[in-house]
């Protein structure tokens, strides 16, 4: 994901190992990414659902696509269901 993009609400799952990122970027569009950290590894978080490129023109939006994508994204935030907003 590119640094300069405003992550809007990032959500964990347990064990904060992984998470996925809603984000604004410079240009006024959404989208979402899913990264994983491995903690004896120093450099971080990076990304393991590679759906940053992917434009959308709302919140609602992105969070809906990210649900669709992401498995385990909607029974650990159940109340982002696609007719909710963040």
């Amino acid at each position: 994901m590119d640094h300069k993009n405003r992550v809007l609400k990032s959500i964990n799952l347990p064990g904060d190992n992984i998470c996925v990122d809603i984000f604004i970027r410079p240009n006024g569009t959404y989208g979402f990414d899913e990264f994983r950290r491995d903690p004896e590894d120093g450099r971080g978080w990076f990304s393991i659902g590679h759906h940053g490129s992917v434009e959308f023109s709302s919140v609602p939006e992105a969070v809906a696509e990210a649900m669709k994508a992401i498995s385990w994204l909607e029974n650990t935030v159940p109340e982002w269901g696609s007719s909710k907003k963040t």
